[in-house]
């Protein structure tokens, strides 16, 4: 048998007991080949589109119901990838809004958190990009394990995705689509759970989150205790909007509860 049939065989039966990736030292020492050998074999599979190798020496394996999208869904190998890169994670924003049930509109990007800066990547027909934070460890609490078709993920709760929608406003294409993705999210909120997190982010996210929340359900008073203990500076409910003081749009409201400055509500697309 050639060395590229074996590669081939070798992904056929990864690919029959359920595996959906796989790395080029565990290729190798299992096969007994060369770098050189494998490259060749790996680039004529990835030439037929059913392999595809996209982050240092990560494979991943392409069934035939997705020949078309060049890759099957991210929620088969996330969890695999990050293991490969050595980093904790959890799928985040409106990627993870969306699996909690609050799907406005389809989500573009397949978004996760994690310790590392790492650049968007695209994979068939999916774009997996990765935000910024390092210290995953302190919402660990509140980070949970969901099953996929291949295995599991790592997934914010609907708790943790509410400040991260606040926390990363343009991942979360801003205001607006905040207000209506929290519409959608607030009766998966546990407000005990909410009122945990207040240590884990800037006071400022939590005091828009919290006027945020308190248009659509009111379950803010955990959330409220949790951050008064302290007096509360004034903050923009959206920085962005406050740039210029000869342009800006004039205020319209200021929350006192929260301390937080409104120039123009923000209107949740229902």
């Amino acid at each position: 048998m050639s060395r590229k049939a074996i590669l081939a065989n070798y992904v056929l039966n990864l690919q029959s007991s359920g595996r959906t990736v796989f790395s080029r030292e565990e290729a190798e020492r299992t096969l007994g080949i060369g770098r050189g050998a494998f490259w060749d074999a790996a680039e004529r599979l990835q030439r037929k589109h059913h392999l595809v190798g996209f982050r240092r020496g990560f494979y991943l394996i392409v069934p035939p119901q997705y020949l078309s999208w060049g890759a099957p869904p991210p929620t088969w190998y996330i969890d695999d990838l990050m293991r490969y890169e050595g980093r904790p994670y959890y799928v985040g924003l409106l990627k993870a809004a969306e699996l909690h049930g609050a799907a406005h509109q389809a989500v573009m990007e397949f978004q996760v958190v994690t310790n590392r800066q790492i650049s968007r990547i695209r994979v068939g027909r999916s774009v997996l990009a990765f935000y910024y934070r390092r210290d995953l460890a302190v919402v660990s609490d509140a980070i949970e394990e969901r099953k996929t078709d291949t295995g599991k993920m790592k997934l914010s709760s609907a708790e943790l995705t509410a400040f991260d929608l606040l926390r990363y406003p343009r991942a979360a294409g801003g205001l607006g689509n905040i207000a209506t993705v929290l519409s959608e999210l607030a009766e998966k909120i546990d407000a005990k759970k909410l009122g945990t997190l207040v240590p884990a982010f800037e006071r400022s996210v939590t005091q828009r989150l919290g006027y945020l929340m308190d248009r659509h359900r009111g379950r803010t008073d955990a959330l409220f205790r949790a951050l008064s203990a302290q007096p509360l500076s004034w903050v923009e409910l959206d920085p962005a909007a406050a740039g210029d003081s000869d342009l800006s749009p004039k205020i319209s409201e200021r929350n006192e509860r929260w301390r937080v400055v409104v120039r123009g509500e923000p209107q949740a697309d229902t």
